[in-house]
């Protein structure tokens, strides 16, 4: 009983002082070089290319095209889902058809009952039309449940390049108001002349701050300045970034959700679909009803059009918002503090990942539904 006693007050001691370490040392670190500031822009940064100075032109459109943070981590999330489902279902999937009787393990396991679940909540509201709306229902599900969780990664929205236009462009500002003039009431030759001004600045500070320092040269740690200030630490661009934090993005997933409501409402009833949004059935036979149907079928177009609005804007302002509150509490009290906002940005990630796609499946399972049942009441 005592060596019991003793071995686990060990263990726990050794934890405990090794916490501690890195916590000291935390301290030590950020006392002495600033956290970067944090560049919270709706817009997505580009990491090649600019829009004046892109990439390429995508033929026929002359439309530039310039890597964003946002479409990297677009990319790695596809990889990861497919990957996930290849190398853990695929596999298992192939042993069941050979008529092998094997249990999923790890990884499988957990992916088989969640996909599990997905399939009996699709089947429970949208019946026989299950198989056409449940891959539309996972496969939205998971990748956007990948993509908020990719937030949590480290490195993500933390590491990428340092940008000196975002101290240029508060420096212009600031500039602008004490010349009590707006920015965009400067002429060219005045804001090119400020933006110089504003590179000189900086690098004056940074060489007094930091050391031997001069233009061009770069530097991935700044010290503190005399005053303790982070004046040196430069805006972080992220190589990767949460591509929910993206409303073109979300705005592009939600008019595929809505578009594609539509498609299976077409194949569920054809064209006596679109009476849902132009309903002429009673228009000339009892004209007062008719009215009334015929502008509850307009009021039909408007409510599906603000699905868009209502799908991205929800999924958008809640990542958004962990995104940002990752970013104050890491830049205020850098050392611990954001452990406990990443576990509420787990939860937060699956619940809206949940919400779109149980949404899309259930507006799909509805389209498939007649309305003509709504007219009995007259």
């Amino acid at each position: 009983m005592s060596q019991e006693t003793t071995e686990r007050k060990w263990r726990f001691g050794v934890n405990r002082w090794i916490l501690l370490a890195v916590i000291i040392a935390g301290v030590i670190i950020t006392g002495n070089y600033p956290p970067a500031r944090p560049a919270i822009l709706l817009n997505a940064e580009a990491i090649l290319g600019t829009h004046s100075d892109p990439l390429f032109y995508f033929p026929f459109l002359n439309t530039p095209f310039y890597l964003t943070n946002t479409l990297v981590a677009t990319v790695l999330a596809d990889i990861l889902v497919l990957a996930l489902l290849f190398l853990s279902i695929r596999p298992y999937l192939n042993k069941v058809r050979k008529g092998a009787d094997v249990v999923p393990k790890g990884l499988a396991n957990a992916v088989e009952g969640f996909l599990e679940v997905l399939y009996n909540l699709t089947e429970s509201t949208a019946g026989k039309w299950t198989r056409t709306i449940f891959p539309w229902f996972a496969a939205i599900t998971l990748l956007v449940l990948v993509m908020n969780w990719m937030e949590l990664i480290p490195g993500v929205d933390a590491v990428g390049n340092f940008d000196l236009h975002h101290y240029t462009d508060h420096y212009v500002e600031e500039q602008a108001q004490e010349m009590g003039v707006a920015v965009s009431a400067l002429s060219a030759d005045e804001l090119h002349h400020l933006e110089e001004e504003a590179h000189h600045h900086y690098w004056e500070i940074c060489s007094d701050a930091s050391g031997n320092h001069g233009e061009g040269d770069t530097v991935l740690i700044y010290r503190a300045n005399e005053e303790g200030t982070g004046a040196c630490a430069l805006a972080v661009v992220p190589w990767v970034r949460a591509v929910a934090t993206d409303l073109n993005f979300t705005i592009g997933l939600a008019i595929v959700s809505v578009v594609m409501i539509q498609v299976i409402g077409v194949r569920s009833q054809g064209l006596a679909y679109f009476e849902k949004f132009f309903n002429v059935r009673t228009l000339f036979t009892k004209p007062f009803f008719g009215l009334i149907d015929f502008a509850v079928g307009l009021f039909e177009i408007v409510s599906e059009l603000s699905k868009i609005i209502s799908f991205s804007f929800r999924l958008f302002g809640n990542i958004f918002a962990g995104a940002v509150l990752l970013f104050v509490i890491g830049t205020l009290i850098p050392v611990v503090a954001q452990s406990g906002v990443l576990m509420l940005e787990f939860f937060v990630g699956m619940i809206q990942a949940i919400v779109f796609g149980m949404l899309t499946m259930v507006f799909m399972a509805q389209a498939t539904h007649s309305h003509h049942g709504d007219e009995e009441h007259h």
